[in-house]
């Protein structure tokens, strides 16, 4: 109401940052987004599997340049996780509690190979990209994509080292809504 519109302003006036999904008498809630514009929004967030030498050789045995798909004792592992990534972007608001139910028009995740910072290490990155014309963003679905799809590189992963690190989930850009986002090493268009 009124009241919480007036504590809002003065938190505001005074240049401290508002939290959305709390209010005034720090309740959470979902936010209205009766009041936003319908914009076309994206969002695209990473993840990485950091994995040591020992899941390096071994999927070498399947892969010798460590490009493309690795096969696991489970199956197709980056299909595997561009599946399960996908599959967890759409269940997004069932996760997280104030996120609002969108219809997802796009989603893509991609999976590649890298070279670690150690000798011997290896690292799958993880993209995910996706696309609504919304009141409201899709940050967090990406977050989610790329976290779920990271998870389920480490779960296919796991009989070869239980040493590896899902490291570095991040928002790398987003844009149509009140406030565009963009990481300055962003390359992808």
């Amino acid at each position: 109401g009124l009241l919480s519109a007036t504590k809002r302003l003065r938190a505001q006036v005074r240049g401290l940052a508002v939290l959305t999904h709390v209010t005034p008498d720090n309740k959470p809630t979902m936010k209205s987004v009766t009041d936003k514009r319908v914009t076309k929004r994206t969002a695209i967030a990473t993840s990485s599997v950091l994995l040591p030498p020992d899941v390096v050789n071994g999927i070498q045995t399947h892969d010798s340049q460590l490009k493309g798909e690795i096969q696991s004792g489970k199956g197709p592992v980056f299909a595997t996780a561009i599946i399960a990534g996908t599959m967890a972007v759409k269940q997004t608001s069932n996760l997280i509690p104030f996120c609002h139910p969108l219809p997802i028009e796009a989603c893509d995740i991609e999976i590649e190979m890298q070279k670690g910072a150690e000798e011997g290490w290896g690292r799958a990155y993880v993209e995910c990209s996706v696309s609504v014309t919304s009141k409201t963003g899709v940050e967090m679905e990406a977050l989610t994509g790329a976290s779920v799809a990271a998870l389920t590189i480490y779960d296919m992963l796991k009989a070869l080292s239980q040493e590896m690190v899902i490291e570095e989930t991040k928002l790398l850009k987003k844009t149509g809504g009140k406030s565009d986002y963009g990481m300055a090493a962003f390359t992808t268009s």
